[in-house]
């Protein structure tokens, strides 16, 4: 469930920033330009993710990476259809 809750953190984070990306840029290559940079902005929301899992409640670094893959990757994997979209249009 938790794993869930974080998936739809970073989609409605996405969503954040394609809204600034509009607001500031206007058109597509603004709203692609900020999804872009989503992606490294979620990388590190993801790992601070992990490292509250290993540190605080004790799960070992192999049992929380292959959540890090799955919450980074879904969210980030969006993102970059979600660009490549817009800069094709």
């Amino acid at each position: 469930m938790h794993m869930l809750l974080v998936i739809l953190a970073g989609l409605v984070l996405l969503g954040v920033f394609a809204l600034f990306g509009k607001l500031w840029g206007g058109d597509a290559a603004g709203i692609a330009l900020a999804v872009r940079y989503f992606v490294p902005v979620w990388l590190l929301v993801a790992l601070t993710n992990m490292w509250v899992g290993v540190t605080k409640a004790g799960y070992g670094v192999s049992e929380e990476l292959p959540i890090l893959l799955v919450v980074f990757a879904v969210p980030a994997a969006i993102a970059g259809f979600a660009a490549w979209l817009l800069l094709k249009s």
